[in-house]
């Protein structure tokens, strides 16, 4: 088993703490290890460092230099540009039929919270047992905890047996992310779980797929198939990415392929996309408030407070979200903090590009 981290994003909820120079899967969020290291300390155990490979954008390289002794080199996967998870999945796909064809490759986001890894780890073991003796495409699904309205669902149905102790099932349908009366419906009826966006299947499998659904990308990567280990690699990739549309991997292939399992995951587990879930996620004192570095709360509560120097002061608010990075400070509602991205688009609207 092979496993692909996408790992080009950049994590704009997250500013001031994410920017340019420095994505999301590149800060310790949540622990003092930076998510991208976690995402690897996940998979390492699984496949080993020579079957670990990284999906990124060009301009990422040297946001990468650290990792470089935990990854080969030549493991790393440069897009010219962002084209979204379909893509990004198929390049890494190409890549790994020359070497290995029909591999199983576990294909995962590179920013994501998962605790408690013994049942994480068996629930991948068990996609790629599925994805190794069917011609499947295998996700894995979230036990919900509560009627979440920031994630996809997918409802489940008719178990296929259990596999390391992980039960299968059928996939359905899969529902985008619903309002807070639907997203009860689907607790209440015991077929749905989260989609993790996590993706277990052989390469064959993939491709195939890409072939009936997207056969416009399929001829881009045929294109780029014919270029691997020549000179004019990186120019064919360039070509076929400036042409390509961008599209996900879910509305492109999965809600459309009628062989899809899921194996149910019942662990902890999060997208982190937002400071709320962040604060959530975090040790809070008794007031409910998170605190990571110097900071004095007076009269405040259920609020999330990050500083990287300096002090910050809060006092009688609550339910806040405060965050000072180097040179720049954000102030928001809890209930906003999803909609920071804004923020960043706004000050590129006026040229303040070097605080975003």
């Amino acid at each position: 088993m092979y496993a692909v981290i996408m790992a080009g994003g950049s994590g704009t909820r997250f500013w001031p703490r994410s920017r340019e120079s420095k994505s999301k899967q590149f800060l310790n969020i949540i622990g003092r290890k930076t998510l991208f290291e976690q995402t690897l300390d996940r998979f390492s155990p699984l496949v080993g460092r020579d079957n670990l490979y990284v999906v990124a954008k060009a301009g990422q390289k040297s946001q990468f230099r650290p990792f470089s002794s935990r990854i080969p080199r030549s493991h790393f996967i440069w897009e010219p540009m962002g084209k979204d998870t379909a893509p990004c999945i198929g390049l890494a796909a190409v890549v790994l039929d020359r070497s290995e064809p029909d591999a199983v490759m576990a294909v995962t986001p590179a920013d994501h919270l998962i605790l408690d890894l013994p049942r994480f780890r068996k629930s991948i073991l068990a996609a790629a047992q599925l994805a190794r003796e069917q011609d499947s495409f295998v996700t894995l699904g979230i036990v919900p905890d509560r009627p979440a309205t920031g994630y996809g669902y997918i409802q489940i149905d008719g178990s296929q047996g259990s596999f390391y102790g992980v039960e299968a099932f059928k996939v359905k349908t899969f529902a985008e992310k619903p309002n807070a009366e639907t997203a009860a419906m689907f607790l209440a009826s015991g077929d749905f779980v989260w989609n993790s966006g996590i993706f277990v299947f052989r390469t064959s499998v993939y491709l195939k797929a890409v072939e009936e659904f997207l056969p416009d990308l399929y001829d881009g990567l045929s294109e780029i198939r014919g270029a691997l280990d020549k000179r004019g690699y990186v120019r064919a990739v360039q070509r076929v990415y400036r042409q390509i549309r961008s599209i996900s991997i879910d509305f492109g292939i999965m809600e459309k392929a009628a062989n899809v399992l899921c194996v149910r995951g019942d662990f902890r587990w999060s997208d982190l996309g937002s400071w709320e879930q962040v604060h959530k996620l975090s040790e809070k004192d008794a007031k409910g408030n998170a605190v990571s570095g110097d900071a004095v709360l007076v009269d405040t509560t259920q609020s999330y407070v990050h500083t990287d120097g300096g002090v910050v002061a809060v006092l009688g608010l609550d339910r806040v979200v405060v965050v000072q990075e180097k040179n720049v400070t954000l102030v928001c509602r809890m209930d906003r903090s999803e909609d920071v991205k804004q923020v960043v688009e706004r000050l590129k609207r006026k040229k303040l590009d070097s605080y975003t």
